[in-house]
């Protein structure tokens, strides 16, 4: 962040006022250029004067704008700086907000010229505003610049604080989708990985309530795509897109049905389902573009994860074999596949030819996966009872040998 130090005893405001209408009014002759100099000073000066900052700041970035393309980097980050800072002068909430508007809105107007420079300076406004809802604001220009600039690999660091801003923001529904689906939509601009865009886009999708229906249908075409980078990402197999509402309302979509049905399999079904949908919905993958061989990969590593999940801890080869429809010599392999990608935890037993299986993962999270969870943790709570119980009981009866001993060697 530049910082203007005052060499004279001049305000910086009226020293950058000064700089820039002598700038700006260079082309128009001596005398001219002194009269409008001359006359925007005053005009600073009396607004200075009367606490008048929300005057001052159009006055300060039309001259600034002028000269935007004229001035160096440095120059015109000090100018802005200075600019900038007329957030600080006024005690007034709306006042300052206002003030932020007018300084973002001007900066990101013309987002090819120079906009990693506009981008600092946003964020240098930013940094100097103590309301949320005007720092909101300000952030929401600078995603915008920075797409319209393409220079978003300068705002990708701060996603990653987007909990911790959000918190800080207290932003309204409204808000937070807008947020949530202009991160989405630079981190699917940058190529970044499938499960931070998708992350990001679920997060605008549950955002709304299924309580009103109009609204909800808003977010049909993001749902799709949420649907289709979900089939498409060969790294994600769980998922609770189910339960959105925003995803539900495909489920009876005259279009969107097909691949509603096409996500339920991927989230619920086996291999079997997949290639039975295949066969008679072939035109969904070409609409997507979802490529039918990753797909078939994809599920053989869901269906046995499933199969480990709801059959016994030892899982047969032949049983495994039948469910991915591979032949038994390909079993070992597709089992290390699913180790790799952690869905499951097992031991291989080559000679009796079967899978010990240890872990396997939930596709999805609903109300049956709790009700297992909570009997498992019944459990366990029960087993420890039993297990400090005995240890309790055997060390009663230690501590009563022990005093039968003392009493006998009396």
């Amino acid at each position: 962040m530049a910082i203007v130090l005052p060499t004279s005893e001049e305000d910086p405001v009226l020293a950058v006022v000064r700089f820039t209408a002598e700038l700006s009014w260079a082309d128009g002759g001596a005398e001219v250029a002194e009269g409008q100099v001359s006359r925007l000073c005053l005009e600073a000066e009396e607004c200075i004067i009367q606490n008048r900052w929300l005057d001052l700041a159009p006055l300060m970035l039309a001259s600034a704008d002028v000269i935007f393309s004229k001035a160096s980097e440095k120059d015109l980050e000090c100018i802005y700086t200075v600019i900038c800072n007329l957030v600080k002068r006024s005690e007034n909430i709306e006042e300052v907000h206002s003030i932020a508007e007018l300084v973002a809105t001007k900066v990101s107007q013309q987002p090819s010229e120079k906009p990693a420079l506009r981008l600092k300076i946003l964020f240098n406004l930013y940094n100097l505003l103590d309301y949320p809802y005007s720092q909101f604001f300000v952030y929401m220009k600078a995603l915008k610049l920075a797409v319209s600039g393409k220079v978003t690999e300068h705002v990708l660091p701060s996603f990653k604080k987007i909990d911790t801003l959000l918190r800080e923001w207290k932003l309204g529904v409204k808000d937070q989708r807008d947020l949530y689906l202009a991160v989405a939509n630079i981190l699917k601009q940058n190529k970044s990985s499938t499960k931070e865009y998708l992350n990001f886009l679920v997060k605008y999708l549950e955002a709304f309530s299924a309580e009103d229906a109009s609204i909800v249908s808003e977010a049909k075409e993001e749902a799709v795509r949420a649907v289709v980078e979900y089939i498409k990402a060969p790294d994600m197999f769980e998922g609770d897109l189910l339960d959105i509402p925003a995803v539900a309302q495909l489920e009876n979509d005259t279009v969107y049905a097909p691949l509603y049905q096409l996500l339920k399999i991927f989230l619920t079904k086996r291999l079997d389902s997949y290639l039975d949908f295949h066969s008679s919905h072939p035109d969904v993958f070409t609409t997507y573009g979802i490529v039918h061989e990753d797909c078939v990969a994809k599920m053989r590593l869901i269906s046995l994860a499933d199969v480990c999940k709801n059959d016994s801890g030892q899982i047969a080869y032949f049983l495994i074999r039948d469910t991915l429809q591979i032949e038994e010599e390909e079993v070992e392999p597709w089992v290390v596949k699913a180790i790799t990608e952690k869905l499951i935890d097992c031991r291989i037993d080559q000679i009796n030819k079967v899978v010990i299986v240890s872990r396997s993962v939930d596709r999805v999270f609903g109300l049956n996966e709790w009700k297992s969870l909570r009997s498992k943790l019944a459990s366990w709570r029960e087993n420890i009872a039993n297990v400090i119980d005995t240890i309790q009981a055997n060390k009663l009866v230690e501590d009563g040998t022990q005093a039968v001993q003392g009493l006998a060697i009396r």
